[in-house]
């Protein structure tokens, strides 16, 4: 059926369009590059090709911020680093017909590296199919297809190679701050910082979602088919960035590992982090991708209700968390605070890293939003020190059918049996926990409202404040002060800017010590 001028084109067909249109500007750009002495800074300063949609890729222009340098001086290393993610023949082939120089560092025996490199297209080309086997060796190729002759190989093997090569550049996500290729760089950083955090305050990484919250305040919250006068609000939100902000504002050194979309809402919640002194590094921006939304509606008790609009492209992977700069980040901070809204291939795999460092982190985790299959982690169970969700949230995770009636106390039971060595079941501003040393319901001080959409991440912030320095198990104060922090949380609307200072924690657990 032929699509009308004015017939509506959906979001991700648009993000498809503009991916595919930037791959073929990009590609367009590199094979035009290629004539005479190939790829360099002073050629894209100095020629008259248009390579403006090339500068302006997300991951060049990551790149260039992250080392300090113009755009045109970023594209030659970033896309030296790329090209070793190809295949060996269009490795091969990039690399000589843009005059990268891969080979130079160990000149392979048998070959001319003037000539590879030569400063004329056409030479290199000959070269090229001349030394073919030769060349696909020092490539360390297992396969060595057919040695094409010149005119062949300009059709159909250098189309597919930088064809390969600018999607590569066009998609690939990004670290805020620290390409994913530069993460010896940014490893070594990271660790200078946790030395730094490790004489200071606490190194927290927290790991979970940043997103925009479309808040909703109402009088109360419609049933089906009802209606409700309200107001609304949009703020950078999510469990990751909440419980992020919270540790930030209890004067912790934080790190959030997440990912947002290369647009406004991105940059925004990039920009809102670092203004709350939350360290993005490890925030993953992904291209072509909307950044996801949450819509809370929140009635005049404090009771929410919320609907989540996820998008599979923004989230961390398996490939994310091998890098250098997140596994480090995991090993060389004092806390660890995790929520569930990454896969659980993702989830698994922290918790598989956590499980085997010499030296552990605390390890915090809420478990929400409930998993698909919660049992492919309980190998893992034995590496969280805390447990803190709502009742529906522990009982999700310890498989519990909906609508069972088991206690909390036969839950905690289940999930200690685990390995969990602390459960913390969150209520309405009250803490009932089940642990070694302590086994209580705390409830430090009246509210004024039924609950607060950002209690859980206080409590969980607050905890680990106290815990940081001592490394030693919670004892009944500190719950109280956790509590405590929960309860200062109490407001509708913006709910990290909801999250309380040490003060105004401590002022609240005078008062409902002073109650007790």
């Amino acid at each position: 059926m032929r699509r009308t001028d004015d017939a509506p084109i959906e979001e991700g067909a648009f993000a498809m369009v503009a991916q595919d249109s930037g791959m073929v500007a990009v590609r367009n750009i590199l094979t035009r590059l290629c004539k005479r002495s190939g790829l360099s800074s002073n050629r894209l300063r100095n020629t008259e090709i248009d390579v403006l949609p090339l500068l302006d890729l997300l991951a060049v222009r990551q790149y260039a911020w992250r080392a300090g340098i113009a755009r045109e001086e970023a594209v030659l290393p970033l896309v030296q680093e790329l090209v070793l993610r190809l295949e060996p023949t269009d490795r091969l082939i990039v690399d000589a017909e843009l005059s990268l120089g891969l080979l130079r560092e160990r000149p392979p025996n048998g070959v001319d590296l003037d000539r590879l490199y030569a400063s004329d297209l056409g030479e290199r080309r000959e070269y090229l199919t001349q030394r073919w086997d030769v060349l696909h060796e020092a490539m360390g190729a297992q396969r060595i297809p057919a040695a094409p002759t010149v005119r062949s190989l300009r059709a159909a093997p250098e189309h597919r190679a930088f064809t390969e090569l600018a999607s590569l550049l066009a998609t690939a996500s990004v670290f805020d701050g620290a390409h994913v290729v530069d993460a010896v760089i940014a490893a070594s950083e990271i660790t200078v910082r946790q030395s730094i955090s490790a004489k200071s305050r606490g190194a927290v990484t927290v790991i979970g979602d940043a997103v925009i919250d479309h808040m909703y305040l109402v009088d109360r919250i419609p049933g089906p088919g009802g209606t409700a006068r309200g107001s609304y609000e949009e703020h950078p939100g999510g469990k990751g960035l909440t419980r992020a902000v919270a540790a930030a504002r209890l004067g912790m050194d934080v790190r959030l590992i997440s990912a947002v979309g290369d647009d406004d809402a991105g940059s925004r919640i990039l920009e809102y982090l670092r203004s709350e002194r939350v360290d993005t590094e490890l925030v993953k921006v992904v291209p072509y991708a909307p950044t996801p939304v949450t819509s809370v509606i929140i009635a005049g008790t404090g009771a929410a209700s919320t609907i989540g609009c996820k998008d599979e492209r923004i989230r961390l992977s398996a490939q994310d968390l091998r890098s250098s700069g997140i596994r480090n980040a995991l090993a060389g901070s004092d806390a660890i605070l995790l929520t569930f809204e990454q896969p659980t291939g993702v989830i698994e795999q922290i918790m598989a890293e956590l499980r085997c460092l010499e030296t552990r982190p605390l390890v915090v985790v809420h478990p929400a939003p409930p998993l698909d299959r919660p049992q492919y982690l309980y190998q893992y169970l034995g590496a969280v020190d805390y447990l803190v969700g709502a009742d529906k949230e522990l009982g999700a995770l310890a498989m519990l059918p909906d609508g069972a009636t088991g206690s909390g106390a036969q839950t905690a039971t289940l999930l200690r049996a685990l390995g969990v060595r602390s459960v913390c079941a969150i209520q309405d501003f009250r803490c009932t926990v089940w642990s070694d040393q302590v086994s209580a319901e705390f409830q430090p001080f009246p509210t004024a409202l039924e609950d607060s959409v950002g209690a859980h991440a206080a409590f969980s912030a607050a905890l680990v404040y106290r815990l940081v320095s001592t490394r030693r198990p919670a004892e009944r104060n500190d719950y109280v002060w956790a509590t405590a922090a929960m309860v200062a949380t109490q407001s509708v609307g913006d709910v990290p800017g909801a999250m309380p200072l040490v003060s105004e924690v401590e002022r609240i657990f005078r008062l409902a010590t002073e109650e007790h």
